[in-house]
């Protein structure tokens, strides 16, 4: 769950980056905790079993599985939440069937360091020889082909936005106006006389 993928010790820092140390930091306590061993440190691809990132929603899971060098995960279920914010931060998250998934862990186990291949194009996963299906939907698929987060989905759209706030009738509100009023014709609210009878 989110809590073993990083413990909530290390969600007070607000960004995005430096929390490779904080992955299964608990796990990683235990010297004989798979990434601990030299032949799985640098791997990019963690195969992982069924439910991975269930528990609370904290993007901080999926930023410290690419601080610490994870491009892809395989497993048989992730929660829906832990799937959509891996597709938004660039993580690869492929369903796979748990036959699969063990068939990988053997050769990993087998053949420590053995590199697991990941082709978006062709949704497939391959590891000695072996080669399996996986799961992403085709528009996670698009933007991790395309390398883009949700601003750069924003700037694909950029004519297109600027048309329509163009077309729009000018009493409507912008979110780009065309020009700010100038200081001097900013009105300022003249001073309330409490005295005066109400009218």
């Amino acid at each position: 769950d989110t809590d073993q993928i990083i413990p909530a010790v290390y969600l007070k820092r607000i960004t995005r980056t430096g929390f490779e140390d904080a992955l299964f930091a608990s796990w990683r306590k235990d010297p004989s905790f798979v990434l601990n061993r030299e032949e799985y440190r640098r791997g990019s691809v963690l195969v992982a079993g069924p439910d991975f990132g269930t528990g609370s929603s904290r993007e901080h899971a999926v930023w410290a599985l690419k601080d610490y060098g994870f491009r892809a995960v395989l497993a048989p279920k992730f929660a829906d939440i832990f799937r959509g914010n891996s597709g938004k931060q660039g993580l690869v998250a492929g369903v796979v069937a748990q036959e699969d998934v063990e068939q990988l862990w053997k050769i990993l186990e087998t053949e420590p360091g053995t590199e697991v291949t990941i082709d978006l194009e062709s949704r497939t996963a391959s590891a000695a020889g072996f080669s399996c299906p996986f799961q992403l939907d085709d528009y996670t698929r698009w933007r991790l082909m395309e390398g883009l987060d949700d601003v750069g989905i924003t700037l694909h759209s950029e004519a297109a936005i600027a048309a329509y706030e163009s077309s729009r009738p000018a009493f409507k509100p912008t979110t780009l106006p065309k020009r700010h009023l100038p200081a001097e014709t900013v009105v300022s609210a003249r001073p309330i006389d409490r005295q005066a009878p109400l009218a």
